[in-house]
């Protein structure tokens, strides 16, 4: 199985979903090896649950999966947490939706969940819980929370974007630093939101995964492995370009609209 742990299926947080999209987005990340993905939208995106009401109405759910042409597709959500930083959790559809309900008080920025308080959600629900781009500049994670409060996560994000922005080396070696020290385990996610991106940098597991409880049970394991594409910084910067000129042409459809 190979899988990319941080995929998104809008071009942004202000877009209206649009299903042609997600199709599109399955059908390249397929083309690009991708036998899996983490659906991690942003929690606080508009009308989140548009995407999951898709999802129910068109294609197959497996155990802890959605079938979308062959793509294993697991739910998640993206979540800003108080201190500034963000969390993938990924599980079973119905706790991801219950979650993100859960959360509808925490939307805006001044009302962000702190980070504890969002773990001890994650762990009523039994969900994995991953803390991306802990380094970011614009969302330091690890900066922001302690080292103790890190450990309750069950890995970090290698993001494909800090990646390309620090450089491979660099940003593996921060990271990487971190996640010894504090026993975490590193898994690869592109944070795409255009499927350019797709392929930067990808996990290949020993066996396939039919649910969250399992990907927990590789990634504490260790059988899997991350590879990151030569074509990284090609990958993401014409995503970025793309994805920017994909947001203005949208924006300026919905200011003709109005």
């Amino acid at each position: 199985m190979i899988i990319d742990f941080h995929s998104h299926v809008k071009i942004s947080k202000k877009s209206s979903f649009m299903p042609d999209y997600l199709r599109e987005m399955m059908g390249e990340a397929k083309q690009n090896g991708l036998t899996a993905l983490a659906l991690t939208e942003h929690f606080n995106t508009i009308r989140f649950f548009d995407i999951y009401t898709f999802l129910d109405e068109h294609y197959r759910y497996i155990d802890g999966y959605y079938d979308v042409d062959g793509v294993k597709l697991f739910p998640g959500v993206e979540v800003d947490v108080q201190e500034v930083g963000h969390i993938l959790l990924i599980g079973d559809r119905k706790k991801v939706c219950s979650i993100r309900e859960q959360l509808s008080a925490h939307l805006e920025e001044e009302h962000f969940i702190p980070f504890d308080l969002l773990m001890d959600l994650a762990d009523q629900y039994n969900v994995l819980t991953i803390g991306a781009h802990p380094y970011r500049d614009s969302t330091p994670l690890a900066q922001n929370v302690s080292k103790a409060q890190l450990k309750r996560l069950d890995a970090l994000d290698l993001n494909g974007k800090d990646l390309y922005a620090k450089g491979v080396k660099a940003c593996q070696q921060e990271l990487l630093a971190l996640a010894d020290e504090i026993g975490l385990p590193v898994v690869g996610g592109s944070d795409t939101h255009q499927f350019l991106q797709y392929g930067s940098i990808v996990n290949e597991f020993d066996h396939d995964c039919r649910n969250s409880d399992e990907l927990k049970q590789a990634i504490l394991q260790k059988k899997y492995r991350m590879k990151i594409s030569d074509q990284l910084p090609l990958k993401v910067k014409s995503a970025t370009l793309v994805k920017k000129y994909m947001k203005k042409y949208l924006q300026e459809v919905d200011t003709v609209s109005l």
